[in-house]
């Protein structure tokens, strides 16, 4: 009776042993709208490698780049659902969630990229980060794309020249409002059908990171790209707070701890991504590259700048501040 017992004991061990080892690997789909060549898209995929090697058949990351899961009207809503567990939006997409990250929208906020990381390290950049929990949106980091460039089939050099003009713009109330400063048109559309929306005329112009525009062949359907580094396009690798707070707490904070490698080495290399784009844009020779004069510039600021005090009570006197104060910074 007793040999019995130990040896159906040793197979039900041995059958849990058996169990635990198959057990089925936590998957995280992580969806974007653009290319892997993009700062968003190598950081994904490089995400995905060190969780995979370091976690290995723990943790399963599947990465779906350019809308092939979800388009950006789509992905949020996927999140929030739990059908995909990590998204990277534009900063530009949160408004219905708050209104603080508006300040990533204003024109000519930020002296450049450098300006816009000095403001996400600070302490109001991080509490952005946890402002969407109410909305089950937690923040994990901000990965830069770049700074904006502005496109048209006409040379914008001056403010007037974009009157009547047609720009696509994401989803916000501020970028709506930068482009009606300068008398043209916003026109939100979602990124997928930009380029064919810019083809066929729907819109005449566009605003987008040199990434964005030679990664999406933007450059072979608007004749001029204006540099003038107007804004940022950076994102927010966001989760499903529910999803990340059940997470065992050593998976949780060995992601955590891969996602800062990862931040760090995208907001290193998407300095030099830009450049890179920015070159292969001229040698394609495609479109012209305009650069402002400083008194060229100088308009550009003056018409636009009024956004800031329309949008100041919905963002925050102190996070504008806190956003002027990191252009200062050494």
């Amino acid at each position: 009776m007793f040999k019995f017992t130990a040896k159906a004991l040793l197979c039900a061990l041995a059958i849990g042993i058996s169990g635990m080892a198959s057990a089925d690997p936590i998957v995280i789909k992580f969806s974007h709208v653009v290319a892997d060549s993009t700062p968003k898209g190598q950081g994904a995929l490089l995400f995905k490698k060190l969780v995979e090697e370091r976690l290995k058949g723990k943790v399963e990351v599947q990465v779906y780049p350019n809308s092939s899961l979800y388009g950006d009207g789509k992905e949020m809503e996927a999140l929030l659902l739990g059908d995909v567990q990590m998204i990277a939006p534009s900063l530009a997409k949160f408004g219905q969630y708050t209104k603080k990250l508006q300040v990533f929208d204003l024109p000519f906020l930020f002296n450049d990229i450098h300006a816009v990381d000095r403001f996400q390290h600070s302490a109001t950049g991080k509490e952005l980060l946890k402002s969407m929990e109410n909305n089950n949106i937690t923040g994990l980091a901000y990965w830069h794309n770049g700074m904006k460039q502005l496109s048209a089939n006409k040379p914008l050099r001056v403010p007037r020249d974009a009157r009547g003009l047609k720009f696509r713009v994401q989803s916000s109330d501020v970028l709506d409002a930068q482009f009606k400063a300068v008398r043209a048109n916003p026109r939100k559309m979602s990124f997928a059908e930009v380029y064919q929306g810019l083809q066929t005329g729907v819109v005449n112009g566009a605003e987008n990171p040199w990434s964005n525009i030679y990664s999406q062949k933007f450059n072979e359907v608007q004749k001029y790209i204006t540099e003038s580094n107007h804004g940022v396009l950076d994102y927010m690798v966001i989760t499903n707070t529910k999803f990340w707070n059940g997470l065992p707490a050593d998976i949780r904070s060995q992601l955590d701890e891969i996602l800062g490698e990862v931040t760090d080495k995208v907001n290193a290399e998407a300095w030099a991504l830009n450049q890179k784009a920015k070159q292969a844009v001229i040698d394609a020779k495609t479109s012209e590259v305009i650069e402002l004069t400083p008194e060229e510039r100088a308009k550009w600021v003056k018409s636009m700048k009024p956004v800031w005090k329309q949008f100041e009570g919905e963002i925050g006197s102190n996070v504008i501040d806190a956003a002027l104060a990191a252009n200062d910074a050494k």
